[in-house]
């Protein structure tokens, strides 16, 4: 199975960004231990901070299940949200942080609705539970 793993703005920051709520290890780091535990599927990672180039990205069509983090696009992003309902493949939302326990603007999710399921304030491990469901 071929899983694409989708992170929207500031990502690229993990490891360094806000690490009390972030944490301190790397995306890059994290995905090499993912790689290898689910070594049997291919994953595929994709980082941007503008939301066309998430939305191009994932119109590919070339995974069999998606793993999405949106970031900021979570709580507005109608674009994405459209995208994500035509894509008829598995697909979770994944939030590092518990977004429900965070500012009020954070607590809505405008993509989460054309997900199968979520995934908040699991930390990074978040998207190991969704590699894990996913390949199950």
């Amino acid at each position: 199975m071929k899983i694409l793993i989708v992170n929207g703005p500031n990502l690229n920051l993990l490891g360094t960004r806000e690490p009390d709520i972030y944490g301190s290890v790397s995306m890059e780091d994290y995905l090499k231990n993912l790689k290898i535990e689910f070594s049997n599927h291919e994953i595929d990672y994709f980082q941007s901070n503008i939301e066309g180039e998430l939305i191009n990205r994932m119109q590919e069509n070339d995974f069999d299940a998606l793993i999405i983090n949106p970031g900021a696009f979570t709580h507005y992003s109608y674009a994405i949200a459209d995208c994500l309902k035509n894509i008829q493949k598995p697909k979770t939302e994944v939030h590092i942080s518990n977004i429900y326990k965070r500012e009020e603007f954070r607590q809505k999710s405008v993509t989460a609705a054309n997900t199968d399921g979520i995934l908040s304030g699991f930390g990074m491990k978040g998207y190991r539970i969704a590699l894990f469901n996913l390949t199950s």
